[in-house]
């Protein structure tokens, strides 16, 4: 069992929890994940961990309630407790100093971005993060990235915070300017915002690394389901990932598959309300 030591809603239905993991926290690399269940017959929920505190033995979750075994994760109280905390899982994010470094995250994709662009400027690299949402409730974590990153920029559908607009617009403000053009560029987000950043750094070959977020159950590679193709070979983003060479991935045959249990993913969601 893993308490919850603390817990707050950061975004419209964005949860964030720390949580007693010890063992996690003291092994985990930027990049890693967890498998986490709430009780004994749980669905089994993949989360980044977005942030770990060894000496308090605990980990830092960040989770977008819209689903109900996410639902019934951001319900444990302060003192309850999970049932499961399973990991570090995944490949460790290859961690150098190359210069300049932009991070872009969509919503709640920021949350996986974190712990990389951390690292990143820990290792000596300048950092620009861009971080977008629908509006400006939906942007997360800015004020923590602006603590270490060289600049925090920001574009929201609505135009209600930074540039009216999605991320890859002001990515290709970047790019076209000689002075700022990165060493390499880390995307983490929706599916189509990162196959659109692919393509955008594909013509320079600025190398892309993208986080991918294929259907995922056993987090051990055994069940197949969360098999992606890179370069024409098939990977399982549990073990070989979940990070990979943006321009190398079969980004149309992920959403294809990411579509597989959308009606079943409806029902046991329930109505939503948009905010």
């Amino acid at each position: 069992m893993h308490k919850v030591v603390s817990t707050d809603m950061i975004a419209p239905s964005v949860h964030r929890l720390v949580v007693q993991a010890a063992r996690v926290a003291t092994a985990r690399k930027p990049g890693q994940f967890v498998i986490v269940r709430s009780g004994m017959d749980a669905e089994r929920i993949p989360l980044t961990i977005a942030d770990a505190d060894a000496d308090a033995g605990t980990i830092t979750l960040i989770v977008q309630a819209i689903g109900q075994g996410t639902r019934e994760i951001v319900a444990v109280p302060v003192g309850g407790a999970l049932r499961d905390v399973a990991g570090p899982l995944g490949k460790p994010t290859e961690i150098r100093k190359v210069g300049r470094v932009v991070c872009v995250g969509g919503g709640v994709g920021t949350a996986v971005l974190f712990p990389l662009a951390k690292a990143l400027a820990e290792a000596g690299n300048e950092v620009t993060t861009i971080i977008g949402g629908r509006s400006e409730p939906f942007v997360i974590l800015r004020d923590e990235l602006a603590a270490f990153c060289e600049d925090v920029l920001t574009a929201t559908e609505d135009g209600s915070l930074g540039v009216k607009g999605f991320v890859t617009a002001v990515l290709a403000e970047i790019l076209a300017d000689p002075d700022r053009v990165p060493a390499a560029v880390y995307a983490v987000g929706p599916l189509p915002m990162m196959a659109a950043i692919a393509e955008q750094t594909r013509p320079a070959k600025i190398k892309t690394i993208v986080s991918l977020n294929p259907i995922m159950i056993d987090g051990t590679g055994m069940c197949g389901g969360c098999r992606v193709t890179v370069a024409g070979q098939t990977k399982f983003d549990c073990v070989d990932g979940p990070e990979f060479d943006g321009h190398e991935v079969d980004f149309a045959e992920l959403a294809n598959r990411q579509r597989t249990y959308a009606e079943h993913e409806c029902r046991l969601a329930g109505p939503r309300t948009e905010q």
